[in-house]
């Protein structure tokens, strides 16, 4: 199995404890959930309609400031279709990075080379990057990613962690070779809603919705989707809140010893001694960080709740 943060079941077996004893922070989800609306029966018992399905991008489209979009079962199931869109070809990725894209290329028959400068990347048929990063946070800037979809076939910029930072995204720039793919469920903190976004060219929306089917996403997600993309008041004070939350979580590493790789303000990369070793200790006050198979130094956390602080706190400091 593929290397992902949010494995529970994993962490429960190697160092004990019930689910409702463990923190678990190896995701980059936000740990303050949009509150959830009521819904209409039918959200639960009809299919969705056309326009119900239009209505929600619509407002994704407003929300992005962006032109034809189509919703997905997160946006896992965009890196998935991406690969059908063309023949196989040589894939290359902005790395390291979230590993389902280039298993993604690898099932679909692409020959895949993940690349550590974003010069690399020129000359492949698709190239990947995802902006920002996951999971150090770096950012290629607008020009630089316009002047890469001048060089390669067809590029997809994962913006499934931009919410926070909003001006980083290139959605609003129509370029035909360009896919941009958003989620919903991290900034929202609804993970479990598996909502998100692709955005691209009328002619490649068509295709991929060929590919996702006629209900792609639930009746609950066009409803609570509609409701958190159109509140900005929402989205603006989360930010804020984010930013705060981000550098208090710095501050606790600091003070544990460990030193600011990057991140987002959804989740924070840190440089330790040895991430084994923090992972470990981190266990055994049941907080579950990430580690990462390419690194023996790094460890990213997310954002505890509002009640996760004081079990962060000791957790650090054994």
């Amino acid at each position: 199995m593929r290397d992902h943060g949010g494995n529970l079941d994993w962490a429960m077996a190697r160092w004990g404890g019930r689910a409702e004893d463990w923190l678990d922070l190896s995701t980059g989800i936000n740990p303050t959930p949009y509150p959830v609306p009521d819904l209409p029966s039918r959200a639960w018992t009809a299919l969705p309609t056309r326009s119900e399905m239009a209505a929600l991008a619509e407002a994704a489209e407003a929300a992005y400031g962006c032109g034809p979009v189509l919703p997905v079962a997160g946006a896992q199931a965009g890196i998935q279709m991406i690969p059908q869109l063309a023949e196989t070809g040589q894939a290359r990725i902005l790395g390291p990075t979230y590993n389902e894209h280039a298993a993604s290329f690898e099932a679909a028959g692409w020959q895949v080379q993940t690349v550590t400068n974003s010069r690399e990347l020129a000359g492949s048929d698709a190239a990947v990057v995802v902006n920002p990063n996951n999971p150090d946070g770096r950012i290629l800037n607008h020009d630089a990613l316009m002047d890469l979809a001048r060089k390669v076939g067809l590029l997809v910029v994962d913006e499934s962690f931009a919410d926070p930072t909003p001006e980083v995204s290139v959605a609003p720039l129509a370029v035909d070779n360009i896919i941009v793919l958003r989620s919903f469920g991290k900034f929202f903190g609804l993970a479990g809603l598996r909502l998100g976004f692709v955005l691209a060219t009328p002619d490649t929306i068509d295709r991929l919705a060929a590919f996702a089917g006629p209900w792609p996403v639930s009746g609950a997600a066009i409803e609570i989707g509609r409701a958190a993309l159109a509140d900005g008041n929402w989205q603006t004070g989360m930010r804020k809140s984010l930013t705060g939350h981000a550098e208090r979580l710095d501050d606790l590493a600091n003070a544990a010893g460990w030193s600011v790789v990057g991140g987002t303000t959804l989740f924070r990369l840190y440089d330790t001694p040895d991430a084994a070793e923090a992972q470990t200790r981190l266990a055994e006050g049941k907080v579950l960080g990430r580690v990462f198979p390419y690194s023996d130094r790094w460890v990213r956390l997310g954002l505890p709740p509002e009640g996760g602080w004081a079990q962060v706190r000791p957790a650090l400091q054994l």
